[in-house]
């Protein structure tokens, strides 16, 4: 076994296909294929089942991938230090729903990053994705939120992807709606005050449960109803339409000016927080993200 090989694993885990992860690490597929066949064999395990779709990471290739994330994590580190090799490529990704906080402390984290190079992602995503993209190691880090409807059911999911959950913030549900809006200049907002306006929530496609939902009250009936798949969407339909939806209260003037946060009368909270594997350290990178977002969502709390 050799560090490359676990390179190449990590990097087919997260392309979801050897000939994509191929053409990132400058070498044929076929040798590519080779060293992983080579390392399962050494290894006694299949980390990658093969299929006519593509490639599934096996139960146990899951869990050696794990392995393979600190192997090479722990290495950067050493070289880092004792040889002084700062201008490596540092790969990070988060997936998260579609939270502005998320985005400012990522911001934030890469311009205090110290490295000349980098390649990092951030994926806003349906609830499920998350999970199936830190389960898979697509991702290293998931912020989503939990509460007293939602918290059984994903901590269920949680468990099956070997996922840990990490509170960050309890925050009380506001009405997000555009600072033009006939309610604009209330102090705070009822239910039955919304009821002829918009509702505009997130698509969660075919997990469309109640319990993936974004929004909370994901049960209440809505006389209009429009689902989006991103957040300028959602908010230009907000701004268009007077249009609504319910979040943490947590949004950033800079980069929605037009989009304003109003508290909202029921008894519900959002429980957020960041999910990652059970069997992975958080990288270095990883541990400086979650404290710029601690740090950035402390400050508007």
């Amino acid at each position: 076994m050799t560090l490359q090989q676990l390179k190449y694993i990590v990097e087919v885990a997260k392309c979801g296909s050897i000939n994509e992860a191929s053409k990132n690490l400058f070498i044929s597929q076929p040798s590519l294929s080779n060293a992983i066949k080579d390392l399962e064999k050494e290894m006694h395990i299949t980390i990658f089942n093969r299929t006519n779709k593509g490639i599934i990471i096996s139960k146990e290739g899951l869990e050696f991938l794990g392995y393979a994330h600190q192997i090479i994590e722990q290495t950067s580190l050493l070289e880092e230090k004792y040889l002084n090799k700062k201008n490596r490529k540092i790969k990070f990704s988060i997936s998260c729903q579609h939270y502005s906080f998320a985005i400012n402390a990522f911001v934030e984290l890469i311009k205090e990053y110290g490295y000349d190079e980098y390649d990092f992602s951030i994926q806003e995503a349906r609830t499920a994705e998350i999970i199936e993209n830190v389960k898979n190691m697509i991702s290293e880090i998931g912020i989503l939120y939990l509460n007293d409807f939602n918290e059984k059911v994903l901590t269920h999911f949680f468990k099956d992807a070997k996922l840990e959950f990490y509170e960050l913030f309890i925050a009380k549900p506001h009405v997000f709606l555009s600072k033009y809006h006939p309610l604009a200049n209330q102090e705070s907002l009822d239910l039955e005050m919304l009821d002829d306006y918009p509702y505009l929530s997130f698509e969660q496609g075919q997990n469309n449960s109640f319990y993936f939902s974004e929004e909370i009250l994901s049960t209440y009936p809505h006389k209009k109803s429009i689902k989006v798949f991103d957040r300028a969407t959602l908010f230009n339909l907000a701004i268009g339409l007077n249009g609504y939806t319910i979040s943490t209260g947590i949004i950033s003037s800079e980069l929605n000016p037009d989009i304003i946060a109003i508290p909202l009368n029921i008894n519900d909270y959002f429980k957020v927080g960041y999910v990652k594997r059970k069997d992975v350290r958080l990288s270095s990178i990883g541990e400086i993200y979650i404290e710029k977002l601690k740090s950035y969502t402390n400050s508007l709390l």
